[in-house]
């Protein structure tokens, strides 16, 4: 794709949308600065996209912002949203309540299940099996599809009592 400013090969790709219109804009690195848009030359990792996502902060209480540390390796969670990821197995049980929503907005559950190939039992493929129409129902409110997300609240039921 090529720079909409200079006709380079274009690095920088940014979409904006408001009020439903999306505008795209492909610029090469250069013209990029000369727009003044930030960041550009700056690496971004895992770290960074972590650390952006983690904007949920540490419980506030009457205004003042409550330090919570890592008991084992003194961690805090300030230090955590700067780099990105813990100091220790201890800091997912020190941080649990800050963790949970980050990790639901990641990994879609807070409940580690792992690949599933391994795990032959069947409390697991029931568990998976669940956790793939909870995220089918969601795509089917998402798009206003109620006969279908009826279906599958109703097979949803159906499981969770079989499974009881």
């Amino acid at each position: 794709m090529k720079c909409q400013l200079c006709g380079k090969q274009a690095t920088v790709h940014l979409t904006e949308i408001i009020n439903d219109k999306m505008t795209e804009l492909h610029l090469c690195e250069v013209c990029a600065k000369d727009k003044g848009i930030a960041g550009m030359g700056q690496p971004f990792g895992l770290q960074d996209l972590l650390a952006g996502l983690v904007d949920f902060g540490a419980p506030v209480v009457s205004g003042k912002k409550t330090v919570i540390k890592c008991g084992n390796c003194k961690m805090t969670y300030d230090d955590f949203r700067k780099i990105g990821r813990l100091g220790c197995s201890q800091c997912y049980e020190t941080f649990k309540e800050s963790l949970g929503p980050l990790l639901k907005k990641v990994h879609g559950s807070v409940q580690h299940l792992g690949k599933g190939l391994e795990h032959d039992d069947e409390g697991f493929q029931l568990k998976k099996k669940l956790q793939n129409f909870h995220l089918k129902l969601q795509k089917a409110i998402h798009n206003e599809a109620f006969e279908e997300a009826a279906k599958l609240r109703d097979t949803i039921k159906k499981l969770e009592e079989e499974s009881s």
